[in-house]
């Protein structure tokens, strides 16, 4: 066809085409060259690069939380706290995602859909809503296994499960403190999901951090004080020393109507990969 040149902005990793389509192109006497916008690529398949070479998806944490850190009432009140215009950037995030993550508290207590409002067109897939279940206390009537997209109860190995289930379930090793998310993000990066986002209270979201599990923080903060009586982002384990904190690189920032939008990655893991 008389092509002399090629650019290749990132060589593919996966171990079965590596190298082989830039050595066919040499081969042929094409000129080659790889590298322009590398960052950018990696960027832009940092779903696929993690699964290759971590083997499991990029992780993306999504909080909402007042200027005192305050993610709902003592009551357990949380809508809204943030905007309209916030809310809208949510359903972009979770479209781009292929799964969504939340606990049982989340469920028992909020009944969430945890769907995209309207997907970009009819071709596209609606993200796997995976409900962390251990104790299969979800009842199956729960918005979140309605139907109207996939769901995965996701359930300890030893859980005997009701009568009345979603028809997909997945059996995890686990603990007292919870299902193992190493298990977890492994089983999703083996069925093909590889840009997952959690939306979970602070016990799940703290259970991530505290893992190292989380690539990037989507951290939408109101103009709002909620008072000391409120509940907290993240249960995490105190700390003694500062240098036991959790460091993070701002990645982005953005104005959404009266909210701020953080994009957050840590430290030791600021680029895409």
């Amino acid at each position: 066809s008389g092509v002399s040149r090629v650019i290749v902005a990132l060589e593919d990793p996966f171990k079965q085409v590596n190298g082989q389509g830039i050595a066919a192109l040499k081969a042929a006497g094409i000129e080659v060259r790889v590298g322009l916008m590398r960052e950018a690529a990696s960027e832009l398949n940092r779903g696929f690069l993690s699964s290759i070479e971590r083997q499991r998806p990029w992780v993306q944490l999504k909080m909402g939380m007042s200027l005192d850190g305050r993610t709902a009432l003592g009551n357990g009140r949380s809508q809204w706290i943030t905007g309209p215009k916030s809310r809208a950037d949510v359903q972009q995030w979770r479209a781009r995602s292929a799964a969504i993550i939340t606990g049982s508290g989340t469920v028992l207590g909020d009944d969430p859909l945890l769907t995209v409002r309207q997907l970009s067109s009819p071709e596209a897939v609606a993200p796997l809503r995976v409900v962390l279940d251990s104790a299969a206390r979800v009842p199956a009537c729960a918005q979140v296994f309605n139907g109207n997209a996939p769901s995965l109860r996701v359930v300890h190995h030893d859980t005997p499960l009701p009568v009345t289930q979603p028809p997909d379930v997945l059996r995890l090793h686990g603990d007292s403190e919870g299902l193992d998310l190493h298990e977890l993000l492994s089983q999703l990066s083996q069925r093909g999901l590889h840009d997952v986002m959690v939306e979970a209270g602070p016990r799940l979201a703290g259970a991530f951090l505290n893992a190292g599990l989380v690539d990037e923080v989507l951290l939408y903060m109101a103009p709002k004080l909620l008072g000391n009586l409120a509940r907290p982002l993240v249960h995490m384990p105190e700390l003694v020393h500062l240098e036991q904190a959790l460091n993070f690189t701002l990645f982005d920032v953005t104005q959404l109507g009266q909210d701020l939008r953080l994009r957050l990655r840590p430290a030791q893991v600021a680029g895409a990969t």
